[in-house]
């Protein structure tokens, strides 16, 4: 029997993090694009310090599926080819995605969001608990009736992921595709086995970004889009009324 009771509306997402969750959704979009435009210039990657068009690529654009081409086609930032305004717009979007993520981590430590919503507990990994979220997600049940609010192990872990791993890998392998920063941290450069690997390692950070942007759109959409996306504008979030929450 459905609850009668209309839903209650509590406190979610600080200011901090809604500020830079859409700096982050617009600086992605265009870096994505423009990523695409600076990946078609030379659509080969390879492992190493050298690369060019003769030596053996790990793959190329063309062993891709047409309609994967014809995708990236659409996004690309600009649409015709402009190899120099790609870069531009891709230097420009890595400062602020680099900025915005140094601040939302300065804050969220001084504001203990990181401590208290992504730390991850190690009963939390057990294959149990892990088997269990997995099911609610399946059964689209996405969030704990006791505590809405709280974020589940799968959340924890694709968010640390996300701002702890992939975003960072993304920011230092650009900086060691920079002569600028060879010159000046050389060692950078080999921390990453050389410029062809660490194009490579940033296309695959990238790729596991938008990866990572899919599935939370799926889920967001799964979840109830409105009351989702509204919870990212204004903090607050609609639950059912007889949730209990220690507002997150």
């Amino acid at each position: 029997m459905n609850d009668p009771s209309p839903p209650v509306t509590i406190k979610r997402h600080r200011l901090a993090t809604r500020v830079w969750h859409w700096v982050t959704v617009v600086a992605m979009f265009i870096m994505i694009g423009s990523g695409i435009g600076i990946l078609k210039a030379h659509p080969r990657l390879y492992w190493g310090r050298y690369g060019a068009n003769f030596d053996t690529a790990w793959t190329t654009l063309d062993q891709w599926p047409s309609w994967l081409v014809t995708l990236l086609n659409l996004l690309t930032i600009p649409a015709s080819y402009n190899l120099a305004i790609s870069r531009r717009w891709h230097l420009l979007f890595a400062l602020v995605l680099s900025f915005a993520l140094l601040g939302f981590m300065i804050v969220s430590l001084i504001n203990r969001h990181f401590q208290r919503d992504l730390r991850v507990r190690v009963a939390e990994l057990s294959p149990q608990e892990v088997a269990h979220d997995v099911k609610e997600h399946l059964a689209f049940r996405f969030h704990d009736p006791k505590r809405p609010g709280a974020y589940n192990i799968l959340q924890k872990l694709s968010y640390v992921a996300t701002i702890f791993v992939l975003i960072p890998v993304m920011i230092l392998t650009g900086l060691a595709m920079s002569p600028n920063m060879d010159a000046a941290w050389p060692w950078l450069l080999e921390v990453f086995g050389g410029r062809q690997s660490a194009r490579s390692i940033h296309f695959i950070a990238a790729t596991g970004l938008v990866l990572f942007i899919i599935v939370h759109m799926a889920l967001v959409i799964l979840a109830g889009t409105w009351n989702e996306v509204r919870s990212m504008i204004t903090g607050r979030w609609a639950v059912p009324a007889h949730a209990e929450e220690d507002v997150a």
